[in-house]
């Protein structure tokens, strides 16, 4: 086992109508801007729960955070949070949206660029930030990493920073995402867990382990969703494996491998590819090249 430094700060919130503790779980003294995607929480009820749980908070709204997010969208997030003293986030979305808002806290405690904070590779500072996820699938809301595209260039870089506040996962929020969601995510999970666990063999036995019951729940209730997509127990054990797929506790002393992330990114930036789509179409691929390497684990 390599040598390793464990820390994750984020507050996980879990279960059925926790979005109401939103007013609880932000300080009440700061300067609050929500983000958003698309809308789709405005027709799936979300939108109305958060804005009943924070009933009587002043806030501004920021829409339009667009799937694989552009940092020509973000850069504008960032001049309104500027503009009006934003010092807190709210993420209300899937992954894209929380990746997002990581930019955006950013660049609203920057004078860089966006973009240039992207190439860096890493935030050096960033307003705090918390989140109510949408869409299982990315592990943003419980990790420090962020994934942005720039749609001028069809660049698609990652950058690390800080952790999520808190993120409140309430598996009910699920029961609106189509079949071609949940597939995607739960695709874009299963890979998570195969990159950190087809690697060196025998660097740690605990976490091969945990890997393998991650990959193995994943396994067991992804035909059970397809039939029952608004089965509580199903839901809750998809969202907590997207989740502990990629908040660190698997990779603890272990090697890594993202190639298969990394020619989905490209995908992604150059055909605008759903990310978990991505990674279904190229880890069979890349699993055939690196068969030999990977025999013992496979």
């Amino acid at each position: 086992m390599k040598n390793f430094i464990f820390r994750n700060p984020t507050k996980l919130v879990f279960g059925k109508g926790q979005i109401a503790r939103l007013n609880e779980l932000i300080p009440a003294e700061v300067n609050l801007m929500i983000t958003y995607g698309g809308g789709s929480v405005t027709r799936n009820g979300i939108y109305d729960q958060v804005k009943a749980a924070l009933k009587g908070r002043k806030f501004i709204e920021f829409w339009g955070i667009e799937a694989n997010p552009h940092v020509e969208t973000l850069r504008k997030a960032i001049e309104v949070g500027k503009s009006e003293n934003i010092n807190y986030l709210l993420a209300v979305g899937g992954g894209s949206v929380l990746d997002g808002t990581k930019l955006i806290a950013a660049g609203i405690a920057s004078d860089e660029d966006a973009w240039d904070i992207v190439l860096k590779g890493v935030a050096e500072k960033q307003i705090p930030f918390a989140s109510v996820l949408t869409v299982p699938a990315t592990g943003s809301e419980m990790n420090g990493g962020a994934v942005i595209t720039r749609a001028e260039t069809r660049e698609k870089f990652a950058f690390g920073g800080d952790y999520p506040q808190f993120s409140i996962l309430d598996p009910e929020v699920t029961y609106s995402l189509s079949k071609h969601q949940v597939a995607c995510g739960l695709a874009d999970a299963y890979t998570h867990v195969l990159e950190q666990y087809l690697t060196t063999p025998g660097q740690s036995r605990l976490m091969d382990r945990w890997a393998e019951g991650v990959l193995l729940s994943i396994m067991e209730i992804a035909p059970k969703i397809k039939e029952n997509p608004c089965d509580y127990d199903l839901m809750a054990d998809y969202m907590l494996a997207a989740t502990l797929a990629l908040n660190d506790f698997i990779r603890m002393g272990i090697s890594q491998d993202w190639a298969t992330h990394q020619i989905g990114h490209e995908l992604t930036a150059l055909h605008g590819t759903t990310h978990g789509h991505s990674l279904a179409i190229v880890m069979p691929g890349t699993l055939r090249v690196l068969k030999e390497q990977k025999h013992e684990k496979l």
